[in-house]
């Protein structure tokens, strides 16, 4: 008898360690996972004989100088003087535009786990991989476990790692009883029983100011989750305007995965700030809903190739979201680049330049998606968006003209984030 006790009882130690562990992992530990302080490289760069895209809207500068002098722009035109001690970065007629943004990644695939405690040598050709190697000096995770972002992002900003700069969700917030079908078929019992699904305003005023107060930097609502194959549960919107409206208290911005009609009504009603989908269920999301939503300075993340990737390429499924996102564009909406990355493990670029292409999107509109338009809805258009002088030295070169072709914005050649060369192919 007293055997069977003493193994019962090591039992329920066990467990609860593991619980503890668990709750530690994502709830306790990433209160340290606040920004540190931004820190610029020391010395001069040289970007000789580009075409330089200052802006989406300023005509390009041909045979161009960037001069970068500790972390920020120095100088940008065609007669800049280059100091002896400056470093040249390899430019045979290259593109130079402002660093690119990725707004909606995510850090859940199974080789981020345990970040704080896995090598720089594990984790940079990771993340060269994932983000520097497409061009990305900024991402936006949108719901991952925060222990694992907020210990990635930290040890970059530390000079541990070599990465781009990464805002977080932290968690996201489900409906009530709304975990999406495609989550619950792949993650572990334990981890669904600790995701968010608030079932009161108080409840998801609650959730969103403990997520902000461990380090997030946004809120994630899935207003619509695929629940079911052919079935969207929306979030009640009293619950989700009381989590934007904590959000905005707070200064933060609140994205939204939308899913059909009803969940972008939510993020509507409730004053979502950006669709971090465009709907896939398009039916009844007409002009005069994207009229609504864009009169509420809502912006769009259409991340169209993760639907043909994910789901299906057939154009009876994917030219209705094409023309949404066109028309969305067409009536004044901004537009935001993002890739789903992360959720999605192909991490090439080339056909969302595509798929933006089927959807009328012209170069300078990818651009402004990719530069002007995140940094001004992050607040961070003093310091990031635009090759201007006393700017960051966030820089995307490319190797061939996008102006041309929009895939080739993912012709990467190098990157340059805050003064520092972080990567070159």
């Amino acid at each position: 008898m007293r055997r069977w006790t003493f193994r019962v009882l090591s039992l329920l130690v066990i467990l609860i360690a593991i619980a503890f562990a668990a709750i530690w992992t994502i709830q306790i530990h990433p209160r340290h996972g606040s920004h540190p302080p931004l820190k610029l490289a020391k010395g001069t760069l040289a970007i000789e004989h580009a075409r330089i895209y200052v802006s989406p809207n300023d005509p390009p500068i041909d045979d161009g100088t960037v001069l970068v002098r500790d972390g920020l722009i120095a100088a940008v035109g065609t007669s800049v003087q280059i100091p002896s001690d400056a470093v040249r970065i390899p430019c045979d007629h290259c593109i130079v535009t402002a660093g690119f943004w990725n707004g909606h990644v995510h850090l859940t695939e199974p080789k981020w786990s345990m970040a704080n405690w896995k090598s720089a040598a594990t984790l940079n050709p990771q993340l060269a991989d994932m983000f520097l190697s497409r061009g990305f000096t900024t991402v936006i995770d949108l719901g991952s476990n925060p222990a694992d972002t907020f210990s990635t992002r930290r040890r970059i900003e530390k000079g541990e790692l070599t990465g781009p700069y990464i805002y977080s969700a932290g968690t996201g917030l489900y409906p009530p009883h709304g975990i999406p079908f495609y989550l619950k078929e792949t993650l572990p019992r334990w981890i669904l029983a600790l995701m968010p699904q608030p079932e009161t305003p108080d409840e998801a005023t609650n959730i969103v100011r403990r997520n902000l107060g461990s380090g997030a930097d946004v809120t994630k609502l899935f207003t619509g989750s695929w629940v079911e194959r052919g079935h969207v549960l929306p979030m009640p919107v009293e619950i989700a305007r009381a989590a934007v409206t904590e959000s905005h208290l707070n200064g933060k911005l609140v994205f939204a995965h939308p899913s059909n009609l009803a969940g972008t009504k939510v993020a509507i009603d409730s004053g979502v700030d950006i669709l971090a989908h465009a709907a896939d269920d398009t039916r009844g999301v007409d002009a005069q809903l994207l009229q609504s939503a864009i009169s509420k300075n809502m912006a769009m993340i259409p991340t169209l190739k993760m639907f043909t990737t994910t789901v299906t390429s057939d154009p009876h499924y994917m030219d209705p979201m094409r023309a949404e996102v066109g028309q969305f564009h067409q009536l004044g909406g901004t537009l935001i680049f993002g890739t789903d990355v992360g959720y999605m493990n192909d991490y090439s670029t080339e056909t969302e330049f595509v798929e933006l292409g089927k959807s009328n999107l012209d170069f300078k509109t990818v651009l402004a998606m990719l530069t002007v338009n995140p940094a001004s809805r992050m607040g961070v258009s003093d310091a990031k968006g635009t090759v201007t002088p006393g700017k960051l030295a966030d820089l995307t070169i490319l190797s061939a003209d996008p102006a041309t072709d929009l895939t080739n914005f993912s012709r990467v050649q190098s990157v340059i984030r805050s003064g520092q060369l972080i990567w070159h192919r």
